[in-house]
Protein backbone atom coordinates (compact mmCIF):
# COMPACT_ATOMS: atom_id res chain seq x y z
CA UNK A 1 0.00 0.00 0.00
CA UNK A 2 1.49 3.09 -0.83
CA UNK A 3 1.73 6.04 1.65
CA UNK A 4 1.79 8.98 0.06
CA UNK A 5 3.31 9.84 -3.49
CA UNK A 6 4.45 13.14 -5.02
CA UNK A 7 4.53 14.77 -8.84
CA UNK A 8 6.82 17.49 -10.03
CA UNK A 9 5.61 21.03 -10.85
CA UNK A 10 7.43 23.72 -13.59
CA UNK A 11 6.29 26.48 -11.28
CA UNK A 12 5.13 26.19 -7.69
CA UNK A 13 3.04 28.52 -7.17
CA UNK A 14 0.88 28.03 -9.97
CA UNK A 15 0.84 23.84 -9.25
CA UNK A 16 -0.25 24.76 -5.79
CA UNK A 17 -3.40 27.22 -6.83
CA UNK A 18 -3.95 24.51 -9.70
CA UNK A 19 -4.04 21.47 -7.62
CA UNK A 20 -5.79 23.51 -4.19
CA UNK A 21 -8.79 23.84 -6.85
CA UNK A 22 -8.66 20.78 -9.05
CA UNK A 23 -8.52 18.21 -6.04
CA UNK A 24 -10.94 20.04 -3.59
CA UNK A 25 -13.71 18.08 -5.41
CA UNK A 26 -12.04 14.92 -4.12
CA UNK A 27 -12.13 15.88 -0.76
CA UNK A 28 -8.73 16.81 -0.82
CA UNK A 29 -6.74 20.33 0.98
CA UNK A 30 -3.47 22.01 0.94
CA UNK A 31 -2.78 21.10 4.71
CA UNK A 32 1.29 21.41 4.57
CA UNK A 33 3.25 24.26 2.55
CA UNK A 34 6.88 24.24 2.32
CA UNK A 35 7.68 27.32 0.21
CA UNK A 36 11.18 27.86 0.78
CA UNK A 37 11.24 24.28 -0.44
CA UNK A 38 8.75 24.74 -3.11
CA UNK A 39 6.80 21.99 -1.84
CA UNK A 40 3.55 21.62 -0.53
CA UNK A 41 0.91 18.60 0.59
CA UNK A 42 -2.37 17.81 0.06
CA UNK A 43 -4.35 15.53 2.25
CA UNK A 44 -8.16 13.78 2.32
CA UNK A 45 -9.05 11.25 4.16
CA UNK A 46 -6.49 12.36 7.44
CA UNK A 47 -3.06 11.14 5.50
CA UNK A 48 -1.31 14.37 3.53
CA UNK A 49 -0.71 11.66 0.68
CA UNK A 50 -0.04 13.41 -2.32
CA UNK A 51 3.08 16.25 -2.63
CA UNK A 52 4.07 18.67 -5.53
CA UNK A 53 7.63 19.84 -5.88
CA UNK A 54 9.30 22.20 -8.38
CA UNK A 55 11.78 20.68 -10.64
CA UNK A 56 13.09 22.79 -13.49
CA UNK A 57 13.46 19.26 -15.08
CA UNK A 58 11.05 16.12 -15.07
CA UNK A 59 9.36 13.48 -17.05
CA UNK A 60 5.90 13.52 -16.58
CA UNK A 61 4.06 11.37 -14.40
CA UNK A 62 0.35 9.82 -14.05
CA UNK A 63 -1.30 9.96 -10.65
CA UNK A 64 -5.00 8.40 -10.65
CA UNK A 65 -6.77 10.18 -7.45
CA UNK A 66 -10.46 7.72 -6.11
CA UNK A 67 -13.85 9.69 -6.57
CA UNK A 68 -16.74 8.81 -4.57
CA UNK A 69 -19.15 9.15 -7.34
CA UNK A 70 -19.68 10.50 -10.64
CA UNK A 71 -20.54 13.91 -9.68
CA UNK A 72 -16.81 14.49 -8.18
CA UNK A 73 -15.55 13.25 -11.07
CA UNK A 74 -17.35 16.14 -13.65
CA UNK A 75 -16.35 18.55 -10.81
CA UNK A 76 -12.70 17.85 -11.08
CA UNK A 77 -12.42 17.97 -14.50
CA UNK A 78 -14.24 21.38 -14.88
CA UNK A 79 -12.47 23.02 -12.10
CA UNK A 80 -9.45 21.54 -13.46
CA UNK A 81 -10.00 22.89 -16.65
CA UNK A 82 -11.22 26.50 -15.66
CA UNK A 83 -7.90 26.98 -13.53
CA UNK A 84 -5.66 26.08 -16.33
CA UNK A 85 -5.76 21.79 -16.88
CA UNK A 86 -5.41 20.96 -20.41
CA UNK A 87 -8.09 18.35 -21.82
CA UNK A 88 -6.69 14.54 -21.46
CA UNK A 89 -10.10 13.05 -21.42
CA UNK A 90 -13.92 14.34 -20.90
CA UNK A 91 -15.61 12.28 -18.24
CA UNK A 92 -17.18 9.00 -19.02
CA UNK A 93 -16.94 5.48 -18.81
CA UNK A 94 -13.72 3.74 -20.23
CA UNK A 95 -15.21 0.17 -20.28
CA UNK A 96 -11.87 -0.89 -22.01
CA UNK A 97 -10.40 -0.55 -18.36
CA UNK A 98 -13.12 -2.64 -16.58
CA UNK A 99 -17.36 -2.13 -17.16
CA UNK A 100 -17.65 0.63 -14.33
CA UNK A 101 -14.59 2.33 -14.86
CA UNK A 102 -16.10 6.34 -15.00
CA UNK A 103 -12.76 8.89 -15.28
CA UNK A 104 -11.66 11.79 -16.61
CA UNK A 105 -8.13 13.18 -18.01
CA UNK A 106 -6.48 16.24 -17.53
CA UNK A 107 -2.55 17.65 -17.92
CA UNK A 108 -1.41 20.08 -15.74
CA UNK A 109 0.92 22.40 -16.80
CA UNK A 110 4.01 20.54 -16.49
CA UNK A 111 2.68 17.56 -18.56
CA UNK A 112 1.45 15.75 -15.78
CA UNK A 113 -1.52 13.13 -17.03
CA UNK A 114 -4.10 13.79 -13.83
CA UNK A 115 -6.55 11.80 -13.41
CA UNK A 116 -9.88 11.30 -11.35
CA UNK A 117 -12.11 8.07 -11.70
CA UNK A 118 -15.28 6.68 -9.63
CA UNK A 119 -15.69 2.77 -9.85
CA UNK A 120 -18.91 2.66 -10.30
CA UNK A 121 -20.29 -0.93 -9.13
CA UNK A 122 -23.58 -0.61 -10.83
CA UNK A 123 -22.59 0.92 -14.50
CA UNK A 124 -25.76 0.97 -16.94
CA UNK A 125 -25.86 -1.24 -19.45
CA UNK A 126 -25.32 -0.29 -22.91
Amino acid sequence: MIAHTGISVKNYKKGKEFYSKALKPLGYKLHMDYAKYKAAGFMAGGQTDFWISEAKKSAPMHVAFRAKNKKEVDTFYKVGLANGGKDNGAPGYRTDYSPGYYAAFLYDAAGNNIEAVFYDPKPKKK
